[in-house]
């Protein structure tokens, strides 16, 4: 800048603030107190922006990945189809962290999480956005050797006494689960929680308990009898993602994804 520019910028500034900025002496200027505390306060602010500039820029040469919660045992029915075909369309980074259903919806609340992939059937769906997949009907999963093996049904009556397996407590399956108990006037009688499926069938081979799983879920019909549960239990799973906040790009495509491809969740 020439110096006839910047003074017209620095009468223009004092004008501006109603303040007298500089003293004006003979061949030389000098800063008043005003001046002195305006001068500060303008450091500090540039420095702001361009630390601003300088983390959003890096942010812009760095895609942040879509962070999705999936239950274990959920994930085992919905992907890797739907994360591959996604990906095939977008090319998005996506991080997938397991959490129960429970745990996955507070990580939504906190912003911890972008979305998550969840059973439905809690209390506070209504406090999220959300769009269902599909629905799946709980089965009692025994093994071939199992006294219940040759049985058609199962009935938590017929269950009194029986050795069970349940998902993790974050699940919503233990609390589905366990209201039937309750409704009964049953305790039951719960030899492991897990949300590991290898774990689950494992145990359940021996013969000598028997789990709760989703019909969905593709087990060796060599090792294992699905037997339907009588009352029926069913469940609706899909996702959710916060009300009331802004959504981000990269949020809302996954979210149109499985909107326009709802066939991709089914194994």
């Amino acid at each position: 800048m020439t110096q006839p520019t910047i003074s017209v910028a620095i009468r223009e500034l004092e004008k501006e603030l109603k303040l007298r900025l500089f003293h004006h002496e003979k061949n030389r200027i000098s800063l008043t107190q005003e001046g002195e505390a305006f001068f500060k306060r303008a450091e500090a602010v540039l420095k702001e922006t361009q630390a601003m500039v300088s983390e959003f820029s890096s942010l812009g040469e760095k895609e942040i990945p879509l962070r999705i919660g999936i239950p274990p045992l959920i994930s085992t029915i919905f992907f890797p189809s739907l994360y591959d075909r996604f990906q095939d369309q977008t090319g998005l980074p996506v991080q997938l962290l397991e959490y129960g259903s429970v745990k996955a919806c507070s990580l939504v609340q906190e912003e911890k999480l972008d979305l998550a992939l969840v059973n439905m059937d809690f209390y506070n769906i209504d406090q999220f956005n959300s769009h269902v997949l599909m629905e799946d009907s709980y089965v009692y999963c025994v093994g071939r050797n199992h006294r219940y093996a040759g049985e058609k049904e199962v009935s938590f009556d017929m269950l009194r006494d029986e050795k069970i397996i349940l998902f993790n407590t974050d699940s919503v399956q233990n609390e589905t689960v366990g209201s039937r108990y309750t409704a009964m006037g049953i305790a039951p009688n719960v030899l492991v929680y897990t949300s590991q499926l290898y774990t689950i069938l494992n145990f359940v081979r021996s013969g000598s308990c028997g789990a709760f799983l989703y019909s969905s879920l593709a087990v060796n019909p060599r090792d294992f009898v699905q037997l339907p549960i009588r009352p029926e239990i069913t469940s609706k799973f899909g996702i959710i993602w916060k009300k009331g906040v802004f959504i981000p790009e990269r949020t809302m495509k996954f979210i149109d994804f499985i909107m326009k491809h709802p066939n991709v969740t089914i194994r």
